[in-house]
């Protein structure tokens, strides 16, 4: 915070300052009762509270989890019910080989092959910032890529084990539609491991997608986190690690409710 070269009594001031000059305990005991009463401490370098910070940014990161998965559940679906529907065809190993790529390539390449294409070449939409829908289209569909993956082969492996269970077979016996069948027998009892994906998934969005966020310069959770890494800035580091181990246990809190809604045999028990 003070540079190489700084005085011994400038730095026994801001330890001072900092309580960093109190016992391990004391000092965990002090942060302890600050989080109780809401606060994660001022940032090193702006003086800003972090908590403030932390609303300031969420709303950004909302918008960018929210269009990500807005792109990445209806993809997800449609190619996992496909892949599912056309076994063992040429269709199946085509989605899931391009599954497989979007699980494989991380989104730091994945972004700026994206940033290349759609906005330096094309001129289709800003490069990097935080504003409008134009700024925000960009790393969505960076962070609906591994997303769309992930959900498209849990579809594939939930419904191909729904297919061959005998419920179907009835169904189709008794003469009933094939769209009916698929899109309330089939879907339905297929739903849990697909909820559960959708759910991990807008968590993690949730806490700040960190490489995502710093590449399109989108001034959300994501990005306020490595700042404090790089900086070192370690109430920030520790605001943003608790606000999103808070946000994971809601997520989580939330998706075994919609088990409770989803699945009888859950209701049952």
């Amino acid at each position: 915070m003070v540079g190489e070269r700084a005085q011994p009594e400038v730095i026994e001031k801001i330890r001072k300052e900092l309580g960093t000059d109190r016992n391990i305990i004391s000092q965990y005991y002090g942060y302890i009762k600050l989080l109780l009463q809401g606060e994660f401490g001022r940032s090193y370098y702006t003086n800003r509270k972090v908590f403030d910070d932390l609303l300031l940014k969420f709303p950004n990161t909302l918008k960018l989890a929210v269009c990500a998965m807005l792109i990445a559940i209806p993809l997800g679906l449609s190619f996992g019910f496909l892949s599912a529907y056309k076994k063992d065809t040429w269709m199946d190993g085509l989605i899931s080989a391009i599954s497989v790529t979007g699980l494989s390539v991380p989104v730091f390449w994945s972004g700026l092959l994206i940033m290349l294409f759609l906005s330096l070449q094309l001129k289709l939409f800003p490069p990097s910032g935080t504003g409008d829908i134009r700024f925000l289209i960009l790393p969505s569909i960076t962070l609906s890529l591994p997303a769309i993956a992930a959900i498209s082969r849990v579809t594939r492996t939930s419904l191909m084990e729904i297919f061959d269970m005998p419920f179907v077979t009835t169904a189709k016996a008794k003469g009933l539609p094939e769209s009916k069948i698929n899109g309330i027998h089939v879907f339905k009892n297929a739903l849990i491991p697909i909820i559960t994906v959708i759910g991990l998934d807008f968590g993690s969005y949730l806490n700040g997608a960190v490489l995502t966020e710093t590449i399109f310069g989108w001034d959300g959770i994501g990005r306020f986190t490595m700042q404090g890494i790089i900086m070192r800035d370690y109430p920030v580091i520790m605001g943003c690690v608790i606000v999103g181990t808070m946000i994971f246990v809601a997520i989580n809190l939330i998706v075994d409710i919609m088990y409770h809604y989803l699945d009888p045999r859950i209701r049952l028990n």
